[in-house]
């Protein structure tokens, strides 16, 4: 069987995508909060541990098509060549700042492609809409009115199926809680990405860090058999 050829990566820096874990972070409505408890201690034990529990898809995360799909693949499934993938990163956040249930377009993906060429297949497209800043304050981070809807960005789901099915890309990428926006209750774009197996990461962290094109991002998960999801460690390698 004939081999892949190597697969070189050059970089000068390296950008942490992810969010820090502790109690008090946002999570979906109705997901448990993360917890954790002392285990040992280093003056009555010599070393000091602790547990802790969250849900699968808290924190920065990946999604897996077991979410929706019974015979989807869970975390463990999960090939390594698919957690390392270069990534396009399209900034909406000044149009995300001014209007929180803002979609990312077509025509925001025809602009991006004028300005650096076609979004090329096999890449994670990444949109940076800045709600990375409000992980401070939950409730802004949710940002539910009155009647429980969440009011935050995400794709458009004509513009997530065009780049899965025009464009082939790998993935799908956010720093708010859902590739979806808020105030699509039925998920519809993470079951359109999740039906054809791409890599689905929220709640990621400095988007702005990353140029529009060529970084690669590297993905690291828990491996939870029969799981729907993990928290992930997600790296950005950045030219």
């Amino acid at each position: 069987m004939a081999q892949d050829p190597a697969k070189l990566i050059a970089y000068r820096r390296v950008v942490d995508l992810s969010h820090p874990i502790a109690p008090g972070i946002p999570v979906w409505p109705g997901d448990p909060a993360v917890a954790f408890h002392d285990v040992a201690q280093r003056d009555r034990h010599g070393y000091f541990l602790r547990k802790f529990s969250m849900g699968e898809h808290s924190g920065t995360h990946l999604a897996s098509p077991s979410t929706y799909y019974d015979d989807g693949a869970t975390p463990d499934d999960v090939h390594p060549h698919s957690l390392v993938m270069p990534a396009v990163s399209i900034d909406v956040s000044n149009s995300a700042s001014q209007d929180p249930d803002y979609t990312l377009s077509a025509s925001d993906i025809a602009e991006w492609e004028r300005r650096h060429g076609q979004v090329p297949p096999g890449s994670t497209v990444l949109i940076n809409t800045g709600w990375y800043r409000f992980w401070d304050s939950p409730e802004r981070f949710i940002n539910a009115d009155t009647d429980g809807v969440m009011h935050t960005p995400g794709f458009a789901l004509e513009a997530a199926r065009f780049l899965l099915e025009w464009r082939h890309v790998a993935g799908l990428g956010i720093d708010a809680h859902g590739i979806d926006p808020g105030t699509d209750a039925g998920l519809s774009v993470s079951r359109l990405a999740l039906a054809r197996s791409a890599l689905v990461l929220e709640c990621l962290n400095n988007l702005d860090q990353l140029p529009p094109t060529g970084a690669t991002i590297v993905v690291g998960r828990l491996r939870l058999i029969g799981g729907s999801g993990s928290p992930a460690s997600v790296l950005a390698l950045v030219p």
